[in-house]
């Protein structure tokens, strides 16, 4: 199983680009776990992960969080115009690809 994790400032504004990449991937049949959580929770919740997706609006952060998890996952900022589109389908897909190329 795959596990894809988003974080944004709050936790919140992510939460529908989940929704919407889980009907994606439970209408292809993927074995994929896909959670968000704000920033300030991000530790406790990177234990276990393939891949961590940041919103466009903590971009910014990837420095540090590359430092902090590179060697164990992917972390990668969400193109921001399918973030604003909400569109989990291309989200999904990225990650994917991610996932397969560490």
């Amino acid at each position: 199983m795959k596990k894809i994790l988003l974080v944004c400032a709050a936790g919140m504004s992510t939460s529908l680009l989940v929704t919407k990449m889980k009907k994606i991937a439970k209408e292809r049949g993927l074995d994929v776990e896909i959670s968000a959580t704000s920033g300030e929770n991000l530790a406790r919740e990177a234990e276990d992960i393939d891949i961590l997706l940041l919103g466009p609006q903590i971009g910014f952060k990837k420095e540090e969080y590359q430092k902090k998890y590179g060697n164990k996952f992917p972390v990668e900022v969400i193109n921001p115009v399918d973030y604003g589109m909400m569109n989990g389908e291309k989200v999904l897909d990225d990650a994917l690809k991610l996932i397969e190329k560490k």
